[in-house]
């Protein structure tokens, strides 16, 4: 129960939120900038204002009260609307602006995704910066709260507070051979027979075509797992192995060697291509216009002229809510 309302201000409640995000005082402070008896104090002024010890020491760091649970979405949802309140948008002008934008792409969405971002951008927003961190997609969503990142595109559905995520795509995996492959490879029959290649990058969720592979009961065929998808053409260019990989990535590979794609003799299931961003940047004229050019290159299926202008725009400054 809250009984010293006049001792608590907006900072309590940021360190209150951090200590819940990371269970421990010493890595809230370093996130927040604050040294480590700075923000015990703090802790201990919440304690204070709510009469209730709100973490408590266990073996996983420390754990939220009863009543900090109920108090830290409450907490969030309202310092979140406060600063979107707070915050005027300021209008973003491309050809003077120097924003160096920091995204997290894997090394296939690195090879897809970022020459084409790069060309519109800079030919918009010439003093302009693009960096691609290539965070771990576990991590995609602090980073973004750390803002270490302002958007992250690949295979990635965060359920984390304060997340915003729009699809762009649907797209297949195919096979990927050499050009003169026997037919049989394309028969079920004789892909079970192939030796398979595959591609598990720490910065995707790619790694759900070995899981597909082993409910075929195929896992014992993949001979070859590659950390990035660069390696997997010129595996399969000189030798006896087959790769899957998705079509976007067979369609560069193909267009650069004398490789073939062909449509898997299994059921394989579409997988799902997205862009995230943090809640905070809704309002940012930059990030709003950033993502508007990642939406026009790669949203599928978004109707022609002026709508697909206002959806771009709605889903750059919004997202899936």
């Amino acid at each position: 129960m809250l009984t010293q309302f006049h001792r608590l201000d907006l900072n309590l409640l940021r360190v209150l939120l951090e200590i819940d995000r990371c269970r421990s005082v010493t890595e809230a402070g370093r996130r927040l900038a604050l040294s480590q008896p700075a923000t015990s104090n703090a802790l201990a002024r919440l304690r204070q204002a709510f009469d209730d010890p709100l973490f408590v020491r266990s073996a996983g760091g420390l754990m939220p009260t009863p009543l900090a649970e109920r108090i830290v979405p409450v907490a969030a949802q309202h310092l979140e609307s406060l600063e979107a309140a707070l915050t005027e948008p300021e209008a973003f002008d491309p050809l003077r602006s120097a924003a160096e934008w920091r995204l997290s792409l894997s090394d296939l969405g690195e090879m897809v995704f970022l020459p084409p971002i790069a060309d519109a951008v800079l030919r918009e927003a010439p003093r302009t910066r693009l960096t691609n961190v290539a965070v771990p997609a576990e991590r995609v969503a602090d980073s973004l709260g750390r803002r270490e990142i302002d958007l992250a595109i690949g295979i990635m559905d965060p359920k984390q507070r304060g997340i915003r995520s729009t699809l762009l795509f649907r797209e297949r995996y195919v096979a990927l051979s050499r050009s003169d492959c026997p037919d049989g490879w394309r028969t079920r029959a004789g892909f079970t027979d192939a030796a398979l290649v595959v591609a598990a990058p720490t910065a995707t969720y790619h790694q759900g075509i070995a899981e597909s592979l082993e409910r075929h009961r195929l896992g014992h065929r993949i001979v070859v797992r590659a950390r990035h998808f660069a390696a997997i053409p010129d595996l399969v260019a000189g030798g006896q192995l087959v790769a899957i990989v998705p079509e976007m990535f067979a369609q560069i590979a193909c267009a650069r060697l004398r490789l073939a794609m062909w449509p898997v003799p299994l059921a394989m299931p579409l997988y799902e291509v997205g862009m995230v961003w943090h809640a905070a940047t809704d309002g940012d004229a930059a990030q709003i216009w950033l993502r508007e050019r990642v939406l026009r290159l790669f949203r599928r299926g978004a109707a022609a002229g002026g709508r697909a202008e206002r959806t771009a725009r709605a889903a750059a400054s919004a997202g899936s809510r």
